[in-house]
């Protein structure tokens, strides 16, 4: 019996179409850096690089240099990725919750970003602050239809545009920060993406607005993607399966978190940026769930709102997440996606979006492809 191949959408994102519709998602501290975006775009996906906390890993980063810093390193990251993206789709995922994240959006822009991905926060003046630059693409972050609404009118008043995407990310199953305002919120099922896809893409289409939306969280395979393609998504993101990567730029001790957890290793907390998180129970977490983390002192301003910073309470996410990436179990925040127990050894980004793919018909679009 032969089973016909299924049609892989087109997505357009502004001026910018990548071969296949696979998004990396952005991941910070350095899990998603250059090495790793440039190979997905390099592999025909959009790559994404994190702005967040790039800085913090350069000697004598501290308070009074921290924009500077980042700025400067998030530039040079952005040139390794697009050198090796050799012509493919790179997207700068920029957090609204950041104190730079007005700097770090222009370095973006700046630096020849094609996309600016922009969440954590609604980012309202997101056409503001990239004005000058009409080729890079904007998409915001959402997680209800609510938030997507309030945006588009926002942005149709006062700039005369709309998004040139929506990233629908449901909190039920996606890794890091999470769009909503607690961690019950996090689980309720009226935010999970077989209600809000649906919701938002017919939303946009009776208001006549051509607008990809792709689908973000708990995306494991070729089944999950072609759900997600069925609801009406243009596109998927997917972040675990990538930071999972040999070209992942994590440290190979913080891969082998993600392939020693088990299903019940995943954890909510509350971050100190207000926000609830998905994470691996680390001895870190662990310590700060009993409520017997040790209290560190706030490193630099990097939140916008930070109960470290404020209170002295939690715990420095900064310190956590840098700790994480260069692998240390003890002291480290390990964000993960709930599916992250599926993850059985370390691919390569080639193969991991052939398997993604397996099952679709190819387009023939004569853009960047699997090699």
């Amino acid at each position: 019996m032969i089973t016909k191949e299924k049609e892989l959408p087109i997505l357009r994102v502004g001026k910018h179409q990548p071969k296949y519709p696979i998004v990396q998602g952005g991941m910070g501290v350095m899990i998603s850096g250059p090495r790793l975006a440039g190979t997905v775009a390099a592999e025909g996906g959009i790559g994404t690089l994190a702005s967040v906390g790039l800085g913090v890993l350069t000697e004598g980063y501290n308070a009074k240099n921290f924009a500077q810093r980042n700025s400067e390193m998030l530039r040079k990251y952005i040139k390794q990725a697009k050198d090796a993206a050799m012509g493919g789709v790179l997207a700068v995922n920029c957090m609204c919750a950041l104190c730079d994240y007005e700097s770090l959006v222009r370095t973006s822009c700046e630096a020849g970003a094609d996309i600016i991905v922009s969440g954590a926060g609604l980012p309202l003046k997101l056409p503001e602050l990239t004005d000058g630059f009409p080729d890079v693409a904007l998409v915001p972050i959402v997680s209800s239809l609510k938030a997507a609404n309030i945006i588009i009118s926002r942005w149709k008043k006062h700039y005369d545009r709309f998004p040139d995407g929506i990233v629908v990310e449901t909190p039920n199953t996606a890794g890091g920060h999470l769009g909503a305002r607690d961690i019950e919120q996090a689980i309720d099922p009226a935010l999970s993406l077989e209600v809000v896809v649906p919701a938002l893409v017919d939303y946009l289409k009776e208001n006549e607005m051509d607008i990809p939306v792709i689908a973000a969280g708990g995306i494991w395979d070729s089944s999950d993607i072609s759900d997600a393609f069925a609801m009406g998504a243009k596109g998927v993101q997917l972040g675990t399966r990538f930071a999972a990567t040999e070209e992942g730029d994590a440290s190979d001790r913080f891969k082998q978190s993600y392939i020693d957890a088990k299903e019940e290793d995943v954890v909510l907390i509350n971050s100190p940026c207000g926000l609830p998180g998905r994470a691996i129970n680390s001895p870190m977490v662990k310590r700060y769930l009993a409520g017997i983390q040790e209290r560190m002192p706030c490193r630099t301003p990097c939140l916008t709102h930070c109960i470290c910073r404020i209170k002295h309470e939690t715990f420095c996410i900064a310190d956590a997440l840098v700790s994480a990436y260069r692998g240390d179990w003890e002291n480290g925040l390990f964000f993960c996606g709930s599916n992250v127990s599926k993850v059985t050894s370390i691919m390569k980004v080639k193969d991991l979006i052939h398997e993604l793919l397996e099952g679709f018909k190819i387009p023939e679009i004569g853009l960047p492809s699997v090699s």
